[in-house]
């Protein structure tokens, strides 16, 4: 009973932690999308309110920067550069970290923001280690 357990986990983990790596890819690449189309409503979902005076340059940056991070982890999927994709995914986990950071510390925050930052970090970490850890992704 035990192997087979451990046969089914064989195949189970990969395929989870591919559909998490890649809902992360596609989260990352709204959430991006959202910062340069709709600014204000996606300050709103971050955690922060800041006054802008129409000046969204930040709210870009943050963008970008979602995007990139979106594409480079679909990317780094899909052509199964898994080991480059686990250190992508750990040294990336300073920008969720930070962002909680950020949300906790700003005035007034609303304590249900913190929680997507606090997953992203948590799936960085423990995507990074398992991607690390792995030599191939068979699927």
């Amino acid at each position: 009973m035990r192997v087979g357990y451990v046969c089914g986990m064989k195949k189970i983990l990969p395929r989870a932690a591919y559909c998490i790596s890649f809902a992360t890819g596609i989260l990352l690449i709204f959430i991006g999308f959202r910062f340069l189309l709709d600014p204000t409503t996606a300050e709103a979902a971050f955690g922060i309110q800041v006054p802008t005076h129409g000046n969204y340059s930040f709210h870009y940056i943050k963008g970008i920067r979602d995007l990139a991070v979106g594409l480079l982890t679909i990317v780094l999927l899909l052509t199964k550069e898994l080991r480059a994709l686990g250190w992508m995914m750990l040294c990336m986990t300073i920008i969720p970290t930070t962002d909680l950071l950020i949300v906790l510390n700003s005035a007034g925050h609303q304590t249900d923001k913190l929680y997507a930052h606090l997953t992203a970090v948590i799936i960085c970490l423990g995507m990074g280690g398992y991607y690390l850890g792995r030599r191939a992704l068979k699927l």
